[in-house]
């Protein structure tokens, strides 16, 4: 059986960041349905700091306290201080995952990248390398 954190699996169970936010000025969505895992991230910013974050997340366990980890640790952040939280990072504050999910940290990675390119399309700013 695979291990995850009693961190990760809380997570899992009670996620405070599922959801949508309707006015979203960013949103970036990654995965496909053939592999099974599905990522959608919506960001609030305000004042260059992203002061709120959800996510819509089909997938397993990992994907889904992935989503949530990378929320929590990007919420509050600057754009430039979200972008410099790494899939290690993620997996970091889940404490542990099997090996063989570490990729649903990088899918959750990869939605916090796409979401903030959205978000400064919209805005007309050039986008920085995000991933």
């Amino acid at each position: 059986m695979m291990q995850y954190s009693k961190k990760a699996l809380d997570y899992f169970r009670t996620p405070k960041f599922a959801g949508e936010i309707k006015d979203a000025d960013g949103v970036g969505e990654v995965g496909n349905m053939k592999c099974g895992d599905v990522m959608k991230l919506f960001i609030k910013v305000k004042d260059d700091k992203i002061v709120d974050i959800k996510f819509l997340t089909y997938g397993c366990i990992g994907a889904i306290s992935s989503s949530e980890a990378m929320c929590k640790l990007v919420k509050g952040k600057t754009i430039t201080e979200a972008l410099k939280i790494t899939h290690q990072d993620i997996v970091a504050e889940l404490e542990s995952m099997p090996v063989i999910k570490v990729h649903c940290s990088v899918l959750g990675r990869q939605a916090l990248g796409k979401a903030i390119e959205d978000y400064n399309k919209k805005r007309g700013l050039k986008n920085e390398k995000s991933i």
